[in-house]
């Protein structure tokens, strides 16, 4: 039996949580940064802000004392939003001790420094010398039907091999298949840019201009996300495995997706001020990625046409259906370039 430690008790983290719970086998402590959540989980044994509907076992003890969830913990299971990352590590770092293992189901790219997830970890927990093992969970995953114990597969990604397949045998279950994957990049970068995809695929929804226009848009997505990916390092295949093709079609097509829900209602001519304020608190992570992706393909001399409108489009610089024109009205290519 493990002591897993889940930091972050949003819907992502409370569905972690259950399914770790369903499986047997763990001692499970969720981590609320909110009292209100956290008192709300152990009164109710529902997380009805981030997760309703699904029952919380009383095996899940819930705390939103950091040091009573991390410090005796085996595996740290993170799942906050990227803006906060850091200053969870921050706060986590004093507390750690090298023989714990972080597994790490934040998906995105740190604004200003254009840092993946693991390097921004990296990056504080080094001021502290400590150098922990770490895996990375990615892959096609809305919360709800995770939680729900609908069947799932995903990547758990690590450099060193080891502990993926430690990962592996610790988080499978009937209704969890994970497949481990040594390109931490390729896995991290294509969690991280599919939901800029899913804006621009929502937005195309919203915009009514139906299926081959959505499919174009995912193919076409893929190829840029790939090639940045591959720029920094990452591996093509991973990018047409579970952390890459997988989870772009879910993010794209799904109702469940938060991003292609901020796509869809910008393609319907909303503000997006006002689509973010009728999500209450619940993070469309590719609306802070789209900048911190563009900073990087600037960095790295990569062309991304899809991201480049996206980002014009939440800045209000133009609507989504000029967006849709500009891109359309784009130089013709061969397909295979790069």
């Amino acid at each position: 039996m493990s002591r897993i430690a889940v930091v972050g008790a949003g819907s992502w983290g409370t569905a972690l949580s259950l399914v770790l719970a369903k499986r047997g086998g763990h001692s499970i402590t969720l981590w609320s940064h909110t009292g209100l959540v956290a008192e709300s989980i152990r009164q109710t044994r529902e997380n009805s802000i981030y997760l309703p509907g699904l029952p919380v076992p009383d095996s899940i003890a819930v705390t939103t004392d950091l040091e009573e969830a991390v410090k005796n913990a085996e595996i740290l299971l993170l799942a906050v939003p990227s803006e906060h990352l850091r200053s969870i590590c921050c706060a986590m770092a004093p507390l750690l001790t090298s023989k714990q293992l972080i597994v790490n189901a934040t998906k995105g790219i740190e604004d200003g420094t254009y840092l993946r997830m693991t390097q921004v970890m990296g990056e504080v927990l080094g001021k502290y010398n400590l150098a922990l093992p770490c895996g990375v969970l990615s892959g096609p995953s809305f919360a709800q039907e995770v939680g729900a114990g609908s069947p799932t597969a995903i990547t758990i990604a690590s450099s060193d091999p080891a502990i993926a397949t430690r990962v592996q045998e610790e988080f499978s279950s009937p209704t969890l298949r994970l497949y481990t994957n040594e390109d931490v990049v390729g896995v991290e970068l294509g969690g991280a840019l599919k939901n800029v995809i899913a804006i621009a695929a929502g937005a195309t929804y919203g915009l009514e201009l139906g299926h081959n226009s959505v499919a174009a848009l995912i193919t076409r997505g893929i190829a840029e996300i790939t090639r940045l990916a591959v720029a920094c390092g990452g591996r093509r295949e991973t990018l047409a495995g579970l952390s890459g093709l997988g989870d772009l079609v879910l993010t794209c097509t799904g109702a469940l997706s938060r991003n292609r829900h901020v796509g869809l209602e910008l393609g319907r001519g909303r503000c997006l001020k006002e689509v973010l304020a009728d999500m209450h608190g619940r993070v469309a992570e590719g609306v802070r990625t789209t900048d911190a992706a563009l900073g990087v393909a600037r960095r790295m001399g990569v062309e991304m046409p899809i991201t480049e409108k996206v980002a014009a489009v939440l800045h209000e610089q133009i609507s989504a259906k000029e967006a849709m024109r500009e891109l359309m009205s784009r130089p013709g290519r061969d397909e295979s370039s790069r």
